[in-house]
């Protein structure tokens, strides 16, 4: 593969400056101001600060209308690259055959400062490292994401590029999350299903998160309102749910509890949230967490041929079992799992 050593790609231009922690929220507020420059893109300006790229030639055009990003540092003639819409181009831009191209990673997430991908096949995996973080300024190491494995969900990583610094605080819909993501699981994928915890969970209600992790669906609960007990095994993943809580200021409505969630001795809950795929092996200590009319969400991953009907069969005989009624209200699907197999979940109020 050849790889060309000018890249002319770079334009002039006006850049914001940012501290990189704030990087997401400011290129969001500074799009709904209409001053974002779409047509190019993110890079580390030094060691602590992002440059967005913002319209205009002259920064004293610019100053007053950002002024209201309060994580705006200045305004600075700044060259940054073309945004390029894939990272294929980046590449191709270098020279390299069709068929290594094919071979770079098709996705990616950026948790936080780290960027998240999967590197299997791909070609010279740390040049391809180096042009992601080239697209995404506000990263500043890339991770090989491997397989997730054990009960505790442990992540399989390697750092490919960066400054490989893998703790990071992630913020989702006004939630932080704390976490070090050699050592602790998070699914981007999930991001609609944290978000809709926070929207379904009541101010007046009781939950128990019976597979906390570092308070994944437990934080926007909390924050909603709601009165959680959050379980978790790992002793590294329960040092960053205890820590999230206090990050989220919700430690007067928060109970971190260190153990398996069959284990944890609680009040009846309102509503009881089980985000495992091995959740239906807990689904007897969820049912009797329950008051009746609580609400039950069980994970799952299923192969699509024994949907919806397995997961569904699993919690009506979980509350059978029980003596308890169970009426099913939703099966979603939240992601693709592996080829054939869908990561659901089960709503349902059991009686």
């Amino acid at each position: 593969m050849a790889e060309t050593a000018d890249d002319p790609r770079d334009t002039p231009g006006l850049a914001a400056l940012v501290p990189k922690p704030a990087a997401e929220r400011a290129e969001r507020e500074l799009s709904a101001l209409g001053v974002y420059d779409e047509t190019r893109g993110i890079e580390a300006y030094d060691e602590t600060r992002v440059a967005l790229p913002v319209t205009g030639t002259d920064p004293a055009d610019r100053e007053g209308t950002v002024e209201a990003v309060a994580a705006v540092e200045s305004v600075v003639a700044h060259a940054l690259p073309s945004r390029d819409r894939t990272l294929a181009d980046r590449p191709r831009a270098r020279g390299w055959n069709e068929a290594d191209i094919a071979r770079v990673p098709g996705s990616w997430a950026v948790i936080g400062t780290v960027l998240l991908a999967d590197f299997d096949g791909c070609p010279r995996p740390e040049v391809v490292a180096d042009a992601l973080l080239e697209l995404h300024g506000e990263a500043d190491t890339v991770l090989d994401r491997g397989p997730v494995v054990g009960r505790t969900r442990d992540p399989d990583v390697r750092v490919l590029a960066g400054t490989g610094d893998t703790e990071t605080v992630h913020t989702e819909h006004g939630t932080r999350y704390a976490l070090d993501l050699s050592v602790t699981m998070f699914s981007p994928g999930n991001k609609a299903e944290r978000a809709r915890m926070g929207e379904v969970a009541g101010a007046d209600e009781r939950v128990f998160d019976m597979f906390a992790g570092v308070g994944y669906f437990a934080l926007p609960m909390a924050r909603a309102g709601a009165t959680v007990v959050a379980a978790e095994l790992d002793p590294a993943t329960y040092r960053y749910l205890v820590e999230n809580a206090v990050l989220n200021d919700v430690t007067d409505r928060f109970r971190a509890v260190r153990a398996d969630c069959a284990d944890v001795d609680l009040a009846p809950v309102d509503r009881a949230v089980m985000g495992h795929y091995d959740a239906h092996e807990r689904l007897p200590a969820a049912v009797a967490a329950l008051r009746p009319g609580g609400h039950l969400h069980m994970h799952e991953a299923t192969p699509e041929a024994d949907l919806p009907d397995h997961p569904v069969g699993r919690v009506e005989a979980a509350a059978a079992d029980a003596g308890r009624s169970c009426e099913v209200l939703d099966v979603r699907e939240v992601k693709s799992h592996a080829e054939g197999v869908q990561h659901v979940v089960v709503d349902a109020i059991i009686g």
